[in-house]
């Protein structure tokens, strides 16, 4: 059995599973951001017939995408979430400013390895680049089956392996080989599959990078992903989780895969998602030239530290193009006090960018980053369906925080390798 077969059989308290199987079993965390907790707070309160929680202390609530509510309705609809969270005794709630949402969940050690946790968001994989069993359910899901029986049921995915070897190009992210990815397989080319990253490449990058690659999962289809644990893994994990026991699951010798891609990370150059979808992946020299209104760095795929630092030496001795906005979102609080502490934002402030509080960022424009028809977002975001971020023929590309720094600095989309 590979890492998710043997953490769904330990739930389900069976020996082995196989893919093809369905199990009912326990879930150890249930993760919502503040939109998805009003949807589940929703079909809970009014179709569960006064229903109770059965665990309280596994739900997070994380409100990371109305981070300073614009509206009266959106303000109520936060107030809503806080009464039902003090009603119901989830303490594990983390109000506005925070940050992104799986990002705080990281950051706060709610999580760890061999454990199944579930998520109303499409980016909840990404816990799988740690040891965990994580994938997105429906709110009538996490309502139903999840908040009054802590349960969750799932079929065992087949796995596709992707083996990424050889080394990357200057100015090629990790985020760039990710996206790659999404083009090279397809928005439905893994429809209910989980997908092992794998390979000397992924094997070299530190956590924060491979975290990328199971979080976009989502965009080709995918149940789940994950990284077969290793030393790296061990090493997060005992940082983060202060201590604390847990289960490290490690494929057997020899597990199955449906299939296995290669993938040769040296011949992949600086790649962008077009306009409409996620899965328009293209070398960004066939985008380069676009004019860009808007640039940001932040998001579930962008605003690590990493991703500030990389932007604060590029903009070290560069100014922002003055037609350009260049946004920048930290993902969480701990990442605002590290940039602070090391400087980035003096660097960045004075190149001309907007520093915003932790959050979601610019993601369905509920605070932020809204277009107006005729504009140009290029950003880290991982969605840019039309009208997501304000007017439906709106453009919005997606990209690394290099590609995103090269452009703002130019004034129109450009490849960072100069």
């Amino acid at each position: 059995m590979n890492m998710i077969e043997k953490i769904l059989a330990k739930h389900a308290g069976k020996k082995e599973v196989r893919p093809g199987d369905v199990v009912i079993t326990p879930v150890d965390l249930m993760v919502m951001h503040d939109l998805s907790a009003n949807f589940v707070m929703k079909v809970f309160e009014n179709e569960m017939e006064g229903g109770a929680i059965r665990d309280p202390s596994r739900i997070a609530f994380v409100f990371d995408h109305n981070f300073a509510p614009a509206t009266q309705q959106a303000a109520e609809a936060l107030a809503a979430v806080r009464k039902f969270a003090a009603k119901h005794g989830i303490r594990n709630v983390f109000d506005s400013g925070c940050g992104s949402v799986h990002h705080v969940i990281l950051e706060s050690g709610l999580w760890a390895p061999g454990k199944i946790i579930i998520g109303c968001d499409s980016h909840t994989p990404i816990y799988g680049a740690l040891g965990a069993f994580a994938t997105g359910v429906g709110n009538n899901s996490m309502a139903a089956l999840g908040f009054p029986h802590g349960l969750g049921w799932f079929r065992v995915p087949e796995t596709i392996r992707v083996v990424f070897h050889g080394r990357t190009q200057p100015c090629v992210a990790a985020r760039d080989v990710s996206q790659h990815l999404v083009g090279h397989l397809g928005e439905d080319g893994a429809v209910y599959k989980a997908l092992e990253y794998a390979g000397p490449y992924i094997e070299s990058l530190p956590v924060p990078d491979r975290m990328l690659f199971p979080l976009q999962s989502i965009d080709v289809g995918g149940k789940c992903g994950f990284i077969n644990p290793d030393d790296k893994t061990l090493e997060f994990a005992r940082a983060t989780l202060g201590g604390r026991p847990f289960d490290l699951f490690t494929n057997d010798p020899g597990a199955a895969y449906c299939e296995t891609r290669e993938i040769d990370v040296s011949r992949i150059e600086p790649q962008i998602a077009c306009p409409p979808t996620v899965g328009n992946v293209k070398p960004v020299g066939e985008a380069a030239g676009v004019p860009v209104d808007v640039a940001e760095v932040g998001g579930s795929t962008g605003g690590r530290l990493e991703d500030i630092r990389d932007l604060a030496a590029f903009f070290k001795n560069r100014k922002v193009h003055p037609g350009v906005r260049l946004q920048v979102v930290p993902a969480s609080r701990g990442i605002y006090a590290a940039a602070l502490r090391e400087g980035l934002f003096d660097t960045l402030f004075a190149a001309g960018a907007n520093i915003f509080p932790p959050s979601a960022g610019s993601n369905q424009a509920f605070n932020m980053g809204a277009l107006a028809e005729d504009e140009v977002m290029i950003s880290t975001q991982a969605r840019n369906f039309p009208g997501r971020n304000g007017h439906p023929k709106a453009r919005h590309y997606l990209a690394s925080t290099w590609t995103v720094a090269a452009s703002a600095a130019a004034g129109r989309i450009t490849d960072p390798r100069g």
